[in-house]
């Protein structure tokens, strides 16, 4: 799914209405019935009171047209103008007519905390205040009315976008939006929807057709996308009944240390569910034993060293290369990965201490493979491209340093971004149970196994990212979000492949008498 910018929605509204010769307040009709009918729906006319507030400019239309349809429609209905400037929209000002028509109740003006209505907890607020153009802080009188919103403890649907939030910079204030329980996002969500500082804004979301262009949403080029069942589908690479091991290429996990032999067991273990047709271990002499013991299908070859790697060296021409899972930083390890870097010709999914080398030696930048794969966690990402003002500063520095050195970066977090030649992958799959040790060696061994057997790298990168959530999600319905464990990922990385081709249940046809 295409996640649109402002810009891009402005220009996909004026399409549409040129298109197909609509006015603008016609499709702020569409948008405002969306809402009713979504509203309508799940409420079937229950008489819960209904607070809609209403902004003076295009959003505010939309809860005005939103208020319309429910008051025709018998519903229980309180509606307010947050009277904040003189400017008001002429769609606005269209419904602020229209609506005078169908109610002898009409629209409260509020301009001060002292005209905030009395809410209750069992109520619903509508916040149709601000959209996606709003490009200034809030009074402080507007944002007394959304902690008013917060302490009464109300359901709130925000409409489009919580009011206060902008669609391209963090706030400095996060009392200066409207904190959602759900918001109803026109042709798309928003990327604030899914970045750390932001997402807190609104607890679910769904997006409403409004009908815009077809064409326009078909060929518009977006800066990020929305990454889940749907779009990776496509990606999957079905097997021929003859196919044999040979055909999936031989996968090569480098890394380990004494005492973190485990971490290159559970990324092995990975490659070879994710569908590697071979896998190769290469850690120090101390994990020849455990490896062998633990892990019957896979082959290990070991450095000369006992307790770290100091010298790579192997007999295999490997399809893929995962690197620096639990290996350590000791110099001598350093000058063992530059060596390597210098003759390596396979693509390259690198981790953990294997980016942290890459941070303390920052030339080695240089010897890595186009669209080498860097699978950083916050902590790791900030030691390699340095600190960050907020969630957008971040994305343009790793966007810039994706560019620069020509790899693809994975943003590990609740949704994963994958960032790529300036365009964004943001993954909808995963939960909090993958706050546990050994999840991001699982993650870097399904990458690496997804590339072994022909899957492009950011394919491989954007793929193995759902799949590594998916499988959580499924695993966490057994375990829970305390129990799930790394090896539970690996276990539950085969139902994440079925699930890819279920179908959603369908309701049982009533039985014919």
């Amino acid at each position: 799914m295409k996640l649109f910018s402002k810009e891009q929605i402005y220009e996909g509204d004026k399409l549409t209405s040129e298109r197909q010769k609509i006015s603008s307040t016609d499709l702020m009709e569409r948008a405002g019935m969306q809402i009713f009918n979504w509203m309508h729906m799940r409420m079937q006319g229950a008489q819960v009171p209904i607070h809609i507030f209403c902004g003076i400019g295009n959003n505010g239309g939309d809860g005005l047209v939103l208020a319309r349809h429910l008051i025709l429609d018998g519903y229980n209905v309180k509606t307010y103008i947050i009277n904040c400037s003189d400017k008001r929209s002429k769609d606005f000002l269209i419904n602020y007519d229209r609506i005078k028509n169908v109610t002898k109740d009409w629209p409260t003006l509020l301009s001060c905390t002292e005209d905030f209505p009395e809410i209750h907890p069992d109520d619903i607020i509508v916040d149709a205040v601000f959209g996606i153009g709003l490009n200034r802080p809030v009074d402080d009188w507007v944002k007394a009315l959304f902690m008013h919103f917060r302490k009464t403890k109300a359901f709130t649907l925000s409409v489009d976008i919580p009011s206060g939030l902008s669609t391209d910079k963090v706030l400095e204030d996060e009392d200066g939006a409207v904190w959602a329980g759900y918001t109803l996002s026109f042709a798309s969500p928003k990327l604030v929807f899914f970045l750390p500082e932001t997402a807190k804004y609104t607890v679910q979301w769904e997006v409403l057709d409004i009908g815009l262009d077809q064409e326009f949403l078909l060929t518009t080029n977006t800066e990020a996308e929305l990454i889940g069942k749907h779009e990776v589908l496509p990606l999957y690479k079905p097997r021929e009944k003859f196919s044999h091991k040979g055909q999936f290429g031989h996968s090569l996990i480098i890394g380990g240390s004494y005492g973190k032999i485990g971490a290159v067991a559970l990324a092995s273990k990975a490659a070879l569910s994710a569908g590697a047709g071979l896998i190769t271990t290469y850690t120090p002499k101390c994990g020849y034993i455990p490896l062998q013991a633990s892990f019957s299908e896979a082959m290990v070859i070991t450095d000369t060293d006992e307790e770290i790697i100091t010298d790579i060296k192997f007999d295999i021409e490997p399809t893929v290369v995962g690197f620096g899972i639990g290996v350590g930083t000791h110099s001598k390890t350093i000058t063992a990965f530059e060596a390597f870097l210098k003759k390596n010709k396979a693509p390259l999914v690198i981790d953990a201490d294997g980016i942290n080398m890459l941070s303390k030696k920052k030339a080695l930048l240089k010897l890595l493979p186009e669209q080498t794969i860097l699978t950083p966690h916050p902590k790791e990402l900030e030691r390699l491209i340095g600190t960050w003002k907020d969630d957008f500063d971040k994305l343009k520095k790793v966007k810039a340093f994706s560019k620069k050195y020509a790899c693809i970066v994975i943003i590990k977090g609740a949704n994963s971004i994958t960032v790529f030649d300036n365009k964004l992958y943001v993954n909808t799959t995963g939960n909090p149970g993958l706050s546990t040790a050994g999840s991001g060696d699982v993650l870097t061994g399904i990458i690496t196994g997804l590339i072994s057997q022909g899957y492009t790298t950011l394919e491989a990168a954007i793929f193995g990212t759902y799949l590594h959530g998916r499988s959580a999600d499924i695993a966490v319905e057994s375990f829970g979000y305390q129990s799930l464990i790394a090896s539970h990922v690996i276990d539950y990385l085969g139902e994440a492949f079925i699930d890819l081709f279920k179908q959603p249940e369908q309701p049982a046809e009533p039985e014919q008498d």
